[in-house]
């Protein structure tokens, strides 16, 4: 029996388990830096399966490391479980229902990457016991990947400086090789605090932090013609000052992500971005705070380790679907625009597009796909700047469902999402293995990697002085 064989019977053996795990995440979204419950369960549930588990890694209150084996090679499995604010919803539903108004929700599936990463780690570990494979498999709790870049802080703490590979995964509407460069990004926080008065009868007194954030954001704006085109700049208020327009408002915020495809980039649009907030509150008499948030690298990709997670994704192949889970995901799709469900019938060839057209479940594997720019962010770049890198997507979602939506956290608890977790956690494990057992593709990955360099070393985008929040 083949390692192929072995690893997806480890991981069936136990699936319910793993369901249980995700669903158990699932049902307790959490912010970033706050992950407090949903890092216990994934910690607690590898402690069981005999991992020693170093909780608060890197100084992160809800990061942990979870290691099993010892020496060379170490292989490095990525775990995320933060959800997203504002987008509770109930499960296998098919109309939007908040399980809590204003709630939380996994609108990006993360209850799923955090069991189907730990799905992974514990199958490698088996298999190592079973056949004597030496070696370290290592998994990362990693939390904050939405905001705030938990990964980030764990590489400036040299948490993976003797990992030889790492891997990860995404939940996704197609199965593939995520062969991507990801771009950079910063995030600030901008306080203006100003004095408040009666905005009839004394608006002379007043300065009003709510003008210097609408004067910023203009500001912004006209900024966005003269940045390179690959550049994005977000931004929410996140204080608006009050609800009486009768008042001047003393304090308001707004908080910006900046992404640009290179570090350097970033930093250089941060610091045009700081000089219009400072000139918002020189405009309105009103004084600035600006708080570091998080920030991320942009991604290394690697085409040796992509190849080779290729060929496994190929060989584990795709779940079984029964009518239910298409009859699902076709009422799913019903809830999307026309526009979401075009702008997902994407492939590398015309082929695969056409197959695409009128399919509810992407239920085949398309060919591999040449290296791309992708116009997202991810703290694994910063992982990738310190080790070879690479990452698998699953189909856990309706063809066209945006993820940060409500429709991914109704199917982020149902069995179209647990199969796609599993069939990732049996990708990812093979790979490993292949690579524990093949020092060649650690050499190469490696010799590409450092090409890919090109003599540049990792610096963190996070100030010097900035230590993780604790919430």
């Amino acid at each position: 029996m083949g390692y192929h064989e072995i690893i997806s019977k480890l991981i069936e053996q136990k699936k319910d388990r793993y369901i249980e795990l995700s669903d158990q995440v699932w049902s307790c979204p959490e912010l970033y830096f706050a992950e407090h419950r949903s890092s216990e369960i994934l910690a607690g549930a590898l402690e069981e399966e005999g991992f020693e588990v170093q909780r608060k890694a890197a100084g992160l209150e809800t990061g942990f490391v979870a290691s099993f084996g010892s020496g060379k090679p170490v292989i490095a499995v990525l775990g995320e479980f933060d959800a997203l604010a504002g987008l509770s919803q109930e499960k296998g539903l098919t109309k939007q229902n908040p399980v809590e108004a204003g709630g939380n929700g996994h609108g990006c599936g993360h209850n799923l990457l955090g069991t189907g990463s730990l799905a992974a780690a514990v199958a490698v570990k088996a298999y190592m016991e079973e056949t004597g494979l030496k070696g370290t498999i290592r998994y990362y709790g990693c939390p904050a990947e939405e905001n705030g870049s938990g990964k980030a802080y764990m590489v400036r703490e040299g948490l993976f400086e003797d990992v030889d590979l790492a891997f990860s995964w995404h939940p996704m509407t197609k199965p593939s090789v995520w062969h991507v460069s990801t771009l950079a990004n910063y995030a600030v926080r901008f306080k203006f605090k100003g004095k408040s008065a009666h905005a009839a009868a004394a608006p002379h007194l007043g300065r009003s932090a709510l003008d210097a954030v609408e004067l910023m954001n203009v500001g912004v704006n006209y900024l966005r013609e003269h940045i390179v085109p690959e550049a994005r700049i977000h931004y929410a208020i996140t204080d608006a000052g009050g609800a009486s327009p009768n008042v001047v408002q003393a304090d308001a915020e707004v908080l910006y992500f900046i992404r640009a495809p290179k570090k350097q980039q970033v930093k250089e649009l941060t610091e045009r971005v700081n000089n219009i907030a400072k000139g918002a509150a020189l405009m309105t008499g009103t004084s600035l705070e600006a708080v570091f948030e998080g920030a991320a690298s942009d991604l290394v990709p690697n085409s040796v380790l992509a190849e080779t997670m290729y060929r496994h994704l190929s060989a584990i192949g795709v779940p079984s679907y029964d009518e239910q889970d298409y009859r699902f995901a076709e009422e799913i799709q019903a809830t999307l625009s026309r526009e979401d469900i075009e702008a997902d019938l994407t492939g590398p060839d015309r082929e695969t597009v056409r197959k695409l057209k009128n399919k509810a479940i992407a239920d085949f594997i398309a060919p591999f796909a040449e290296e791309a720019a992708m116009a997202g962010s991810t703290d694994v770049g910063d992982v990738s700047w310190v080790v070879p890198t690479t990452q698998c997507l699953t189909a856990c979602f309706a063809l066209g469902t945006p993820l940060h939506t409500w429709q991914v956290v109704s199917q982020g608890a149902m069995p179209i999402a647990h199969k796609g977790m599993l069939q990732a956690a049996k990708v990812i494990a093979c790979t490993a293995i292949d690579a524990m057992e093949n020092q060649e593709i650690i050499e190469s990955a490696t010799a590409e990697w450092k090409e890919r360099l090109d003599g540049e070393s990792y610096v963190s985008l996070i100030p010097d002085d900035k230590t993780p929040p604790k919430r």
